[in-house]
């Protein structure tokens, strides 16, 4: 759903949106998304956000906190495919993702903080579905997190 502005969202609901502090890079050709988010917590691994965008999307947005990691690339292309195929709404990834030429050719929306052309280790380190913070905001799963150009804001439930 791209019937939105994160600005709009946060003079509607100011008491209770979350406004995320980092500053994403936005790729893909999806320039808004939104939707119920699902966590992950990982440190230069990908095999837990593998298996996560395997499962069926229903929607989410995939929220993967890697420590601001720049060292090893958790997405690339061929996840993002997978995102697309499952039905993820998009992807906010507080570390690096690669291919990301081929990514912005994709009908996915995709926020990271930078990129690297190494891939990620696949040891299924990490965690799943528990709130994970950065940017100055909490992620918890079922919370309800909006992107476009502006941002990433997050809602205790859905706004619009």
């Amino acid at each position: 759903m791209t019937n939105f502005a994160t600005a709009d969202l946060c003079d509607a609901h100011t008491d209770i949106v979350r406004v995320c502090q980092t500053a994403f890079r936005s790729f893909g050709q999806r320039k808004a998304f939104s939707g119920p988010i699902r966590t992950l917590s990982v440190l230069d691994d990908n095999a837990l956000v593998r298996s996560t965008l395997e499962g069926p999307g229903r929607g989410c947005v995939l929220v993967v906190n890697g420590g601001t990691s720049l060292k090893r690339a958790l997405v690339g292309d061929n996840l993002a495919k997978l995102a697309i195929d499952n039905g993820w709404a998009g992807i906010v990834v507080n570390a690096a993702i690669r291919d990301t030429a081929v990514i912005d050719t994709m009908d996915i929306g995709i926020k990271a903080i930078g990129t690297c052309p190494l891939r990620a280790e696949r040891e299924a380190l990490g965690e799943i579905d528990i709130p994970t913070s950065f940017g100055g905001i909490i992620f918890r799963p079922d919370d309800w997190l909006y992107a476009d150009s502006d941002g990433v804001i997050v809602a205790p439930h859905k706004l619009v």
